[in-house]
């Protein structure tokens, strides 16, 4: 086939996708950046704070599990808008929050909603995407994660200073609905999609094995019997061990700059933009790295761990961050860490399509992202309890050196068993 001749539809509704996650870490972010200003007006304790993200995470794991069934039965696209509409509420209802209990409430629906997110996400690119292309679309569209998080320090401080904190729940909430006219208007699955060419077509379903065509009468594939299967566990151990990391990066960064090297978080923070943005570069350039190993005729599960190795060993210096002299050299060594995170979550999500068919990796993207939440939840209690000790002694920055300690070895960790559980990643089949 003449790749010239294939077209690129799917790279549009990989737009759609980036623009979607840029939208879930945006509404998600924000509250890390208000955090000293609500701190300040609600007299929140560090443990307080953690509550209010352990609810978030919670409800973000229950979330994963039910968008992750209900996307497996009612198709992405429809997952997709109600997952959208409830989370865009949420981020907006934050505005109406006058107590350290109604942000729990309104992070909790928050979580509901963004659980669809990824599920869905990951399963339209295996809808739209051929193997050998999947990584490089997942880590496009999961840049977007680190998009949202560059924009938020600039606008968030921007929309603070003028209109106050309420308005900047209530505009980066209200973005969402803008959003879903255009996912409405322009996506559908590729085997109903009038726009799509044949050999477009013909390229998306060139891998023999996973033609796929979703219809009425198709099963779901039941959870019980995916939790049987020792690659879901593979999944699941990687996610539980990893995102908690990212959790800490994304909503305790601000505040570890802020405590530690005393930026103003009211003004747009150029370190917490270029971590952000060396994000960007860490998703795309990790889910190239694999997709150009598998290009050059290496086999894909091979490729797959051999790029997940490489940047779980790229979070370890994040350990000397204890050592940081000033404020940049902190900048280089986290942005270092969350890059690889980003490069390794482009390819762990992979994995999950890589080896399941299509017709469950919503289902299997959901479980393990839900395993992911629940390390996410039992984190922050953790970091609030060792913030808040540390910070009676009067020295903060012990408690965030011992965290790093725990962030720097956790991937490595998780490659181990990951590679103990699966050693050769066979494809499932579930018929």
């Amino acid at each position: 086939m003449n790749k010239n001749k294939v077209g690129n539809y799917r790279w549009g509704i990989v737009a759609l996708l980036f623009f979607a996650t840029t939208i879930n870490y945006l509404d998600r972010q924000i509250i890390g950046l208000l955090k000293p200003t609500l701190s300040a007006q609600l007299h929140w304790t560090e443990t307080d704070y953690s509550h209010i993200v352990m609810a978030f995470t919670a409800f973000y794991a229950l979330g994963l599990v039910l968008f992750g069934s209900i996307i497996d039965k009612i198709g992405t696209k429809l997952g997709y808008t109600f997952s959208l509409i409830i989370w865009s509420l949420a981020a907006i209802g934050h505005a109406v929050a006058r107590s350290t209990f109604g942000f729990g409430v309104a992070r909790s629906a928050l979580g509901i909603g963004e659980g669809g997110n990824f599920p869905a996400a990951i399963k339209t690119v295996a809808e739209w995407f051929p193997k050998k292309e999947r990584a490089l679309a997942t880590g496009i569209f999961n840049s977007g994660a680190n998009i949202g998080a560059v924009v938020a320090p600039i606008l968030v401080p921007w929309i603070l200073g003028i209109y106050g904190w309420q308005m900047a729940f209530i505009i980066t909430g209200a973005i969402g609905f803008i959003w879903l006219i255009f996912w409405l208007l322009f996506y559908e699955m590729p085997s109903k999609h009038k726009k799509l060419t044949a050999s477009e077509y013909e390229f998306i379903q060139s891998d023999l094995d996973e033609v796929y065509i979703k219809t009425s009468g198709e099963n779901q594939v039941k959870w019980i019997k995916l939790l049987g299967i020792r690659q879901t566990w593979t999944f699941v151990t990687g996610k539980f061990l990893t995102d908690p990391i990212w959790y800490f990066l994304l909503f305790w960064l601000p505040s570890y700059f802020s405590s530690t090297f005393h930026i103003n978080l009211t003004k747009p923070s150029l370190p917490l933009v270029i971590i952000y943005t060396a994000t960007t570069i860490g998703s795309i350039g990790g889910g190239h790295l694999s997709s150009w190993l598998i290009k050059k005729g290496w086999p894909v599960f091979k490729a797959r761990k051999t790029a997940m190795l490489l940047f779980a060993l790229c979070v370890v210096p994040i350990m000397t961050a204890r050592f940081a002299t000033n404020i940049w050299q902190a900048v280089g060594l986290i942005g270092l860490a969350a890059a690889a995170h980003q490069a390794w979550s482009a390819n762990i999500f992979t994995t999950a399509s890589d080896v399941f068919p299509k017709k469950a990796i919503s289902s299997v993207v959901g479980i393990g992202s839900m395993a992911g939440a629940v390390g996410g939840f039992f984190f922050p209690q953790f970091i609030g309890y060792i913030l808040d000790a540390s910070k009676k002694a009067g020295h903060i920055v012990t408690g965030y050196n011992i965290i790093f300690l725990i962030c720097g070895s956790a991937y490595l960790l998780a490659w181990v068993l990951m590679h103990l559980l699966s050693p050769k990643m066979k494809k499932v089949d579930l018929d």
